[in-house]
Order: structure tokens, then C-alpha cells, then sequence
């Protein structure tokens, strides 16, 4: 049974603003010029140059982008330690039953092994094909109480995994992200991205809205 929780990609297109590059000023000695034809072209120039200053000093906008360490969040969020001592409570109380099962076949081919001798071929047939049952049984059992384990743990972690998100567009919104992704995803962030951790902040405000319930 796998022990470890599969991987949540909050995904979310960050459509990064493109900004042209802003185009090289009139040369200086051009406004030195006094001939007509230049100084009708200049005029006819005019429009676009006008237009020009103002993409030069256009301002880039860091887009924030926040990080959230996943593993930190189901070790150290209340929702998170709650998952985690369900499972091994009820992987416990499994084991338990298994054990016990166990134990009762190993108790039974020991009690089958101590009368062989004096069987006869018949009876010998019938309590092999009887401990073969408890066999089938048993594993049929343990197959079972492994899946109910995998069911459980797939659906309280899909539930956490809801919560998570919920927080981080909560928070993500009040706080202006453009973006909110599981850390370590990113392979390449732009110097335009202001990129920041909210592992800290994304477990506080689960913690809060379940003691608000």
C-alpha cells in the first residue's frame, strides 16, 4: 500500500504580459538639422515618436507567484496530522485482524500436521482441501483489507487535497497572485515573477477554517 501522499499540482496559465522593446531615441545631432525636407520629415515623423517615450518608460509589473511545500502541509496542517493518525489507526486495527487470522491457520496446520500419521488417505484429502480454504480465505481477506486501507486513504486525501486548494485561492486572491503552485514545479521563473514561499501562510488559514466548522 503506498505510504506516501500523491503529488497535488494546483495548475494554474500564467499569461506573462509582453512588453516590446522600447525603440532607440532620435540621434542627437538630428535636431541640428535646419534643411526643409528634414524638418518636413521629422514632422511627419512626429506621431509615432510621440508614442515612443511611453513605451520606454513603461513600468514592468512583477507578477507574484506563490510556492506551497506540500509535504510540510500534511505533516504540520491540523487536517493534515488528522489524516495521518486515521490511517494508521485503521492500518493498525487491519493488521490486528490479520494477525489474528494468521495465527488461527498456523494453529490449524499444526494441529493437521500432529495427526497425519494416523489418517487415512481420505481424511488426509479432506483437512488439505479444508486448510487450502482457510488459505484462500486469508488472503482474500488480506487483498480486501488492503483496498478498504487504499480506499480511505484515497478519499480523505482527495478531501485534503480540496481543502488545500480552497485556501490557496482564498489566499491567493486577498493577496494578489497571479498564481499559487505546488514548490519545486517550476523549472524556470522569470525575473519579472516575484516568487514567493506561503507554505506558513497556506497552513495557518486551513488551521482557521477548520475551527471554524
Amino acid at each position: 500500500m503506498p505510504s506516501q501522499f500523491k503529488k497535488l499540482l494546483i495548475a494554474m496559465i500564467i499569461t506573462l504580459p509582453t512588453l516590446a522593446n522600447a525603440a532607440d531615441g532620435t540621434p542627437a545631432d538630428a535636431t541640428k538639422s535646419t534643411a526643409p525636407a528634414a524638418a518636413a520629415v521629422n514632422a511627419q515623423q512626429t506621431p509615432a515618436a510621440a508614442a515612443k517615450p511611453s513605451e520606454a518608460t513603461a513600468v514592468r509589473q512583477s507578477l507574484k507567484l506563490g510556492q506551497v511545500d506540500i509535504v510540510r502541509i500534511g505533516g504540520e496542517s491540523d487536517r493534515g496530522k488528522a489524516l495521518k493518525a486515521l490511517l494508521t489507526s485503521r492500518k493498525n486495527a487491519l493488521q490486528t485482524k490479520i494477525d489474528g487470522r494468521k495465527k488461527q491457520i498456523e494453529k490449524f496446520k499444526t494441529s493437521i500436521e500432529s495427526k497425519l500419521p494416523g489418517m487415512t488417505p481420505p481424511q488426509r484429502e479432506a483437512k488439505s482441501k479444508e486448510f487450502q480454504k482457510k488459505m484462500e480465505d486469508f488472503q482474500k481477506f488480506a487483498r480486501s483489507s488492503e483496498e478498504e486501507l487504499y480506499t480511505l486513504q484515497e478519499k480523505e486525501t482527495k478531501a485534503l487535497f480540496e481543502v488545500m486548494e480552497q485556501s490557496a485561492a482564498a489566499y491567493g486572491k486577498a493577496n494578489d497572485f497571479a498564481a499559487i503552485v505546488v514548490k519545486k514545479e517550476l523549472l524556470y521563473v522569470g525575473n519579472t515573477v516575484d516568487t514567493r514561499d506561503v507554505t506558513d501562510e497556506l497552513i495557518k488559514s486551513m488551521n482557521a477554517a477548520g475551527h471554524k466548522k
